[in-house]
């Protein structure tokens, strides 16, 4: 992997994407594909990547080759859908949040307590679910191809000292949210919202930027948010997916064989992430009480507030996520 200390992101993304320029799949026998991921390379979804890699680079022989820039070092979780899209780079990885400006209907898994179990989960993101499906189809006008999707767990909350067990806890509080309709689930059970990149989330806390935040358990390990952050509250809100993506424009300049070798090793990073969730928060959460933090889990009482409470989120969201948000709610409610 390149280093670019001492660049600039900008000057770094730019000497990517004269490089991807100068070799690309129609000049050469041999083709790159680089990856940006916010998350550093020991977190679950860069360790993904990094299988990824090497089954693409096994299956093809050495023909396809893989970088991965993690932490954030080219592009932030913002700025991926337009770096691939535009075809600065070739691959991401980004929080499906991330497409919400052009594709409203990205958010239903962040609709509060829709995909609240893994069973609903597993359901919407199957590769041949008509959720899936109709995202999918709606990325694909942005330039980008899906390759496959990331679990990255259910969405906990993060405080010091008490838990946030109701809803009125949260009453006047500053809240780290990662999304537009986390954002708006914040504000309506009374907290005040602030979108923060996931790689600056741990300055934020430390700072005092804001008072509570929000993220994956997964994240509170490969962050080591337990030295700014000292209680997780188990609310399971929603789901967090993340997807990896590859210039769609690059990814039909390649040949038949290297669009298989690539599906075959998207498929297998995709199942893996997918069945190991449950093992890895599991293993995150007892990481996360040994290094000294509280876990709180709600009671069904608890539940049935935050519940009543985030209702007029999914009100609102119906009538501004068009005909394309309405079918995805309803493919993801109907059982």
């Amino acid at each position: 992997m390149v280093s670019f200390t001492g660049l600039t992101r900008t000057a770094a993304a730019m000497l990517i994407a004269g490089g991807a320029a100068l070799a690309g799949p129609a000049l050469a026998q041999d083709v790159t594909l680089r990856v940006t991921l916010q998350l550093p390379l020991k977190a679950h979804l860069g360790q993904n990547i990094l299988l990824f890699k090497e089954e693409v680079e096994k299956l093809s022989d050495g023909e396809i080759a893989v970088e991965i820039y993690d932490s954030a070092q080219l592009y932030k979780d913002s700025e991926v859908p337009e770096a691939v899209g535009s075809g600065q780079i070739e691959m991401g990885v980004a929080s499906l949040t991330r497409y919400v400006g052009e594709i409203p209907a990205v958010d239903v898994f962040y609709l509060p307590f829709v995909f609240n179990t893994e069973e609903k989960v597993r359901a919407a993101v199957a590769p041949d679910s008509p959720v899936r499906r109709l995202i999918d189809d709606a990325i694909a006008g942005t330039g980008s191809k899906v390759l496959w999707w990331q679990a990255y767990g259910s969405v906990v909350l993060l405080s010091n000292g008490d838990p946030l067990a109701t809803p009125d806890l949260m009453k006047n509080k500053k809240a780290r949210v990662f999304g537009k309709t986390l954002g708006q689930w914040v504000q309506t059970v009374g907290g005040v919202p602030t979108l923060i990149s996931g790689s600056e989330q741990f300055l934020a806390y430390q700072r005092g930027t804001v008072d509570i935040g929000m993220t994956g358990v997964s994240g509170v390990q490969s962050r080591s948010l337990w030295d700014v952050m000292d209680t997780i509250t188990k609310v399971d809100v929603a789901d967090i997916e993340f997807i990896v993506v590859i210039n769609e424009e690059f990814w039909e300049g390649l040949t038949e064989q290297q669009q298989m070798w690539i599906n075959e090793a998207a498929v297998r990073a995709e199942t893996d992430v997918r069945d190991r969730m449950s093992e890895i928060e599991a293993k995150a959460y007892a990481e996360a009480v040994a290094n000294g933090m509280t876990v709180y889990e709600l009671s069904d009482s608890d539940i049935e507030a935050w519940k009543t409470a985030s209702q007029p989120v999914i009100d609102e969201w119906l009538k501004g996520a068009g005909d394309l948000g309405q079918q995805v709610y309803d493919a993801a409610t109907k059982n």
